[in-house]
């Protein structure tokens, strides 16, 4: 039986708000295989940047365990987990977090410098994701030439040039526009038909329709659609 990928057991998450306490996840359980693409799918105030902030390793959880492949998580020092992030997980933001006076090209070879990877190296596979996500022609644009949609597109290459195990988009569609969002949608099947597993969160029922599995995280529990 294949290794899961992403597994969480009972992840507990809470924050200390003045003085209150507020508890964000509870006993949250999940599973994600090589090769799926899953959606969470939860209302502002659920918990779903909590636990993405935890499945990216960004946060650790209070309680539980959570494995990262082979990995658990936990154990991990902030070195360690800094680590893990650059090399098993290619990240897509609502809001791009592209740099402004870089070109695309120099955007997307970014994380494989911080690899260690030659330029030569990382220039080559960067054009080939640049390619892929339809950008050739723009590759010496910088993205306040682009719009939206190709930001997230140069965003898509840039989480894909490391050849992560997981892609964990946040609300991927949230500032496009429908079509346009219809058309990351469209590129994200592609990259899962390509063997890609991806975790997508969103509070958007018909984005999270285009998944294969969607989990409900309502009010820090985790629950399965039938």
């Amino acid at each position: 039986m294949m290794k899961s990928i992403v597994s969480l057991n009972e992840i507990e998450k809470s924050y200390v708000m003045g003085e209150e306490k507020l508890h964000v996840l509870k006993k949250v359980s999940l599973s994600v295989e090589r090769g799926e693409y899953l959606a969470i799918l939860g209302a502002s105030g659920s918990g779903k940047s909590t636990l993405m902030n935890i499945i990216g390793c960004m946060d650790t959880p209070d309680e539980g365990h959570y494995f990262l492949g082979d990995v658990d998580v936990r154990q991990c020092s902030d070195s360690e987990l800094t680590e893990l992030r650059n090399q098993k997980i290619g990240f897509i933001f609502q809001k791009y977090h592209l740099i402004p006076q870089y070109t695309i090209l120099q955007n997307v070879i970014l994380p494989l410098l911080v690899q260690g990877k030659t330029r030569s190296e990382a220039m080559d596979t960067a054009e080939k994701y640049i390619r892929m996500v339809g950008l050739w022609d723009r590759i010496k644009h910088k993205p306040n030439e682009l719009s939206g949609g190709q930001q997230q597109r140069v965003a898509i290459a840039r989480a894909l040039v490391t050849t992560p195990d997981l892609l964990l988009a946040d609300e991927p569609t949230g500032a496009l526009d429908s079509q346009t969002g219809q058309d990351i949608l469209a590129l994200f099947q592609e990259l899962n038909d390509m063997g890609n597993t991806i975790i997508m969160i969103t509070h958007d029922l018909n984005v999270a329709q285009h998944s294969k599995r969607i989990v409900h995280l309502i009010d820090g529990v985790l629950s399965v659609s039938e």
